[in-house]
């Protein structure tokens, strides 16, 4: 089954942020095959990402076996090595991976999660990310748990009375019973100044702080981790199995949170999860309820929670629902996405 076509687009959202997350977080990859299939993947990169497919990928990729969706990953990852290993040459990637997965299940007529060996149909539960004012007091969507983003707008030096009763006056409004986390969105730079503001929050039991340090802190991260008393997590922003391999060496987080679409797609996923099995780590995707990560999240994870996703993204068709508190996962062949006027919607 011979690639005969590849291509990437910039989606065109009205709503999305006009920051880096509108400008470089999304694109959207087709894939085709001489008889005619059909897989659509999400990556990031922006009109760079979209480049790197035009180009790059797709040179390497026309009029080769569409069926050997892991060899075409490492010739991807080798092909790039010169300017990728991270970042935009490997948000690009994750899309190609991901519409040559949803390629293969729709071929084989069988979701993602039955490609993984899952079981379809049962829903997963689901949190919600929100600023402190979007916690609903009624908290009448029936999440399970709740995450406080935007924590990186504060200084954790200055600013930690106000850090402190902000996330104190969110837990007030979650109840005791409800998971509560929040996000520091690697706003922070000190680990023991983040690990006396995690001494002051454990009274208020987060199931943990999202990315408190820069990514490539490693050092730090290992060494806030060993002492904190509230479960570090983080890896949204790393890329590819063989980095998260040497976070997990070190014992950077308790959990880890790669981006389906940015870390090299679901052939990385897979690893991770193998990773994280072995140093007896958990995983939890980032934008878990998303089309592309739910999937994965229902097969390999064994206490899944799924993370909301991105509001603005009105683009695209058959995303999951969210009911009650629950993602419903698809049972259709792929990711069951639905890309329609395809030319009309979106800049090429």
């Amino acid at each position: 089954m011979k690639i005969t076509d590849l291509r990437a687009v910039v989606p065109i959202e009205a709503e999305s942020p006009q920051d880096w997350r509108g400008w470089f977080a999304q694109i959207l990859v087709m894939i085709e095959t001489e008889d005619g299939h059909r897989g659509y993947g999400m990556g990031g990169g922006g009109q760079a990402g979209t480049h790197v497919v035009n180009t790059a990928l797709r040179n390497e990729l026309i009029g080769a076996d569409a069926t050997a969706v892991e060899e075409l990953w490492q010739r991807m990852y080798q092909s790039t090595l010169a300017y990728g290993r991270k970042g935009l040459a490997l948000m690009a990637i994750s899309g190609v991976d991901l519409a040559l997965w949803d390629l293969r299940g729709r071929v084989q007529g069988k979701s993602i999660t039955e490609l993984l060996g899952g079981a379809c149909g049962s829903p997963l539960p689901a949190y919600k990310t929100t600023g402190l004012d979007g916690i609903p007091l009624d908290l009448s969507e029936g999440f399970s748990a709740y995450k406080v983003g935007g924590m990186s707008r504060l200084d954790v030096r200055t600013d930690v009375d106000r850090i402190v009763a902000e996330l104190g006056e969110a837990r007030e409004k979650v109840g005791p019973d409800l998971r509560l986390m929040a996000d520091a969105g690697m706003g922070w730079s000190d680990p023991e100044v983040v690990l006396e503001l995690c001494e002051r929050l454990a009274h208020l039991d987060l199931a943990w702080l999202e990315e408190p340090l820069p990514a490539d802190d490693l050092q730090g991260y290992a060494w806030l981790r060993e002492r904190s008393p509230i479960p570090i997590s983080g890896g949204e922003h790393e890329y590819t199995a063989a980095a998260f391999a040497e976070l997990m060496e070190r014992g950077c987080h308790d959990i880890y949170q790669p981006d389906i679409c940015w870390c090299g797609g679901l052939t990385q996923v897979v690893e991770i999860y193998q990773l994280a099995r072995e140093h007896g780590v958990s995983v939890c995707l980032h934008r878990g309820s998303e089309p592309w990560s739910l999937p994965a999240s229902a097969a390999l994870d064994s206490e899944p929670l799924a993370e909301s996703g991105r509001p603005w993204m009105e683009w695209v068709g058959g995303k999951p629902t969210i009911v009650d508190g629950f993602a419903h996962p698809t049972t259709a062949p792929g990711f069951d996405i639905a890309v329609e006027d395809i030319d009309s919607r979106f800049q090429t």
